[in-house]
């Protein structure tokens, strides 16, 4: 915690209701406890009760997770907010007790302490520009949505195995929009009775095909797929349950193209984009991925081993006398670790 002169020390154990607060002098001696709601009045009372203990630049908050609404809050009124890893508070746990008892209050206490004690290790929250933070928002809303259409493909893909394989192996990505408008037209195997070459070719036309196959290739991958011995009732709800899917997958594949180019025009708008998207092969999805898990503030990295670190790309290594293991790192920032690794 460079530049800073503290006169007291601050743990806020987060929760989804309410949030615990320890102030702890230079001493060591409890200044203040107390709980807040996780409300509009409660994180105003926070602030409030905060500053009538110390001047903002004087009180150090310690808190275990980096980001949302409750750090926004703090940052804004002025409180330098210092992120310390859970790993390193369940560590710190045995140096104030032999037993293992937990509470939120005494983690309150335990974190206090540990940040006054120990607060040369660790270095204070720099907030990230409005452009990062929109980039960001935009970015993991689009990883959730991605996450769910690859679950929702995954489902439909299995239901066709068992209902209509032809309709999955005709075309290369069963969520892709040219398979999911063919499902639409023909959701079971008697829908594409009539199927023809003349009708597939219209049927490609108007989605302007380009993926190298004549209709008469496609028909025969249709035709050579596995035939499902379903009855005609089978077939009839199998056919209503590849609609329901279709309809789920539509508007999800429609939202991620939006979300793309919305991400698109914030990453050129972005100052440190151009720099991001000359990695190599990183497009501009994955660049944007990488740039909203880096942030904009570079000096919070040490040196490139704290950021291979941070980023789950360097192993960790257990050494003592003859033994020696590698072993993955766990304790990371897993959402940089898939953006370098992709």
């Amino acid at each position: 915690m460079e530049g800073l002169n503290p006169t007291y020390y601050a743990w806020l154990d987060w929760a989804s209701q309410k949030h615990d607060v320890c102030v702890l002098d230079l001493r060591g001696q409890r200044r203040a406890a107390f709980t807040v709601d996780h409300s509009a009045a409660g994180l105003t009372e926070l602030t409030r009760r905060l500053r009538s203990i110390a001047s903002p630049d004087g009180l150090p908050v310690a808190i275990e997770r980096p980001s949302g609404l409750l750090v926004d809050t703090l940052v804004e009124a002025g409180f330098p907010v210092v992120p310390v890893h859970p790993n390193q508070l369940k560590a710190s746990r045995p140096r104030y007790a032999a037993a293992r008892g937990k509470s939120d209050p005494g983690d309150a206490y335990i974190l206090a302490d540990l940040l006054r004690t120990d607060g040369h290790r660790f270095r204070i929250l720099s907030s990230p520009s409005d452009l990062t933070r929109a980039l960001r928002l935009a970015v993991r809303a689009r990883d959730d949505l991605v996450a769910t259409r690859v679950a929702l493909a995954n489902q439909l893909r299995n239901h066709l195995d068992h209902t209509w394989p032809g309709a999955a192996a005709i075309f290369a990505d069963v969520d892709g929009p040219i398979a999911l408008d063919f499902l639409d037209h023909y959701p079971s195997p008697e829908h594409a009775r009539r199927l023809g070459p003349r009708r597939l070719e219209r049927f490609l036309a108007r989605h302007h095909y380009c993926g190298r196959r004549s209709a008469e290739q496609l028909l025969q991958r249709l035709r050579r797929a596995p035939i499902a011995r379903t009855g005609r009732v089978e077939q009839e709800t199998g056919g209503l349950v590849t609609t329901s899917l279709v309809a789920l997958l539509h508007p999800l594949v429609d939202q991620i193209k939006d979300l793309d180019g919305s991400i698109a025009a914030l990453l050129h708008q972005h100052p440190d984009g151009p720099l991001v998207q000359s990695f190599p092969r990183t497009g501009t999805i994955n660049a944007a991925q990488i740039l909203v898990e880096l942030g904009d503030q570079r000096a919070r990295f040490l040196s490139p081993d704290q950021l291979a670190a941070e980023a789950g790309v360097a192993p960790v290594t257990y050494a003592s006398g003859k033994h020696k293991a590698v072993a993955c790192r766990f304790a990371c920032n897993k959402r940089l670790r898939l953006a370098l690794t992709t």
